[in-house]
């Protein structure tokens, strides 16, 4: 809905205002040809009272405009656009009559009940996922040998020189040392020529088909990836200077009181359990976010929203930091649209269900997410003097507060849309759940 608010400014509003700007501009002038304070006030007005007039009505115009916005409770959507653009003539006129249309928000009611079912997905975490896990974690503690010969998943590093087109070293061609990983090549017949070599042995080989990754290929030869568009000569010899061989810990009692230190993880099943568990708590996330989509798009299309489409269309031009044609809103309009009956609502929900937050919500909040992240980091925990200090330090970063603030305000609704919603749950794995979340 779109609405007309007129705003009248009569000369009583302004006059004694005016006047006593009129007066300390007397005051203080200096003008030629009159002592300090002593300019006829018909000099003063001349210069000034235009100005003045026009700074005053303006400032009475904004308080009083959305003064009655705010003492109606009318919820307006954007912000107020001048109906007529006329010239104003501020020489002449003592009274003025501004007029302005306003989008109002519709009114609506958001009804959820356990009639309205949404999908909750609890990703688990099966034998393939585990069990790479496991691997990852025996790597990661795993020792680092330099055998003679390589073999397949070594790392080898070597000098990397490019070839002239005789197959020579070029004197000023791109040289470099780096580690090529062979499970990082895609091809195997490519693999194949970095199996069973030795140290000083060498490869001459077309970067360009063996690395098809760019970003890693300009790494490795330390260069811009656009240089890599410019190659005229792609041919490269490696000269194999080191292996290097990660052999992976043994699932056991010393790997287990390395990654778990309170040391009651004794079986490699105890082991694999214990992964298990860590793994589909964390994907909870996932199913949370999964969920809070759902809802959006779930509300969004229940809840038929009635928007003053054109007026939002004018706003977004007129608000617009960057001059922007009538044409390109309306290209990007729907997904706006969007946006804003989804902030409609959500603000109804917390509404209807007294989602609030106060400082003491919000310092809790941030200092729980001080506790984890020490925690993350293994070290000790803090004392509760230390945890608040830093707590109340973050809180005064205006960026940091609204980000917390967001991040409180989602946990706040997620716990309403749990209850309101009948949730159907369902057991996934993880890969389908991204097959899943990437379909959507």
């Amino acid at each position: 809905m779109v609405a007309k608010l007129t705003v009248e400014v009569n000369e009583s509003d302004y006059l004694n205002k005016v006047s006593d700007i009129l007066k300390k501009y007397r005051k203080d002038a200096v003008v030629p040809g009159f002592r300090k304070g002593k300019t006829p006030m018909s000099i003063i007005e001349k210069q000034y009272k235009n100005s003045i007039v026009v700074d005053e009505v303006n400032k009475l115009l904004q308080d009083n405009l959305y003064k009655h916005i705010t003492d109606n409770k009318i919820r307006v959507l954007g912000s107020p656009l001048p109906l007529l653009e006329n010239e104003i003539d501020w020489v002449n006129n003592t009274d003025y009559k501004f007029e302005y249309e306003i989008g109002m928000a519709p009114d609506f009611d958001v009804t959820v009940s356990k009639k309205d079912k949404l999908n909750y997905y609890n990703i688990k975490a099966d034998k393939k996922l585990v069990d790479n896990y496991c691997n990852d974690i025996a790597k990661r503690y795993g020792k680092m040998s330099n055998p003679s010969e390589s073999k397949d998943g070594d790392l080898i590093y070597c000098a990397i020189s490019q070839l002239d087109a005789n197959g020579e070293v070029m004197t000023n061609g791109i040289s470099n040392e780096a580690t090529v990983s062979i499970d990082t090549i895609k091809e195997k017949k490519y693999q194949k020529k970095f199996i069973g070599l030795k140290a000083e042995d060498k490869l001459e080989l077309k970067v360009l088909d063996v690395f098809k990754n760019h970003t890693d290929l300009a790494a490795m030869l330390k260069i811009e990836q656009t240089q890599l568009l410019n190659l005229s000569l792609d041919n490269f010899e490696f000269k194999v200077k080191r292996i290097n061989r990660l052999a992976p810990a043994d699932l056991n009692k010393e790997l287990f009181d390395k990654v778990y230190t309170e040391g009651n993880i004794s079986t490699v099943k105890e082991f694999k359990q214990k992964i298990t568990e860590e793994a589909e708590k964390s994907f909870v996330v996932e199913s949370d976010r999964m969920l809070k989509n759902d809802v959006v798009l779930y509300l969004v299309d229940k809840i038929k929203l009635d928007l003053p489409d054109e007026f939002l269309m004018k706003w977004l031009v007129k608000s617009s930091e960057k001059p922007i044609t009538m044409d390109q809103v309306k290209v990007d309009y729907p997904q706006y649209s969007k946006s804003l009956k989804w902030q409609l609502i959500e603000n109804k929900v917390l509404e209807d269900n007294k989602v609030e937050i106060n400082n003491d919500d919000l310092l809790d909040f941030t200092k729980s997410l001080v506790q984890k992240q020490m925690q993350q980091y293994g070290q000790a925990s803090a004392d509760e003097k230390q945890i608040l200090d830093i707590s109340e330090n973050i809180l005064k970063n205006e960026d940091e507060r609204k980000k917390i603030s967001n991040q409180l305000f989602d946990e706040k609704t997620l716990v309403v849309y749990k209850e309101i919603f009948k949730l159907i749950e369902k057991s996934i794995s993880y890969d389908d759940f991204v097959k899943l979340a990437t379909e959507k």
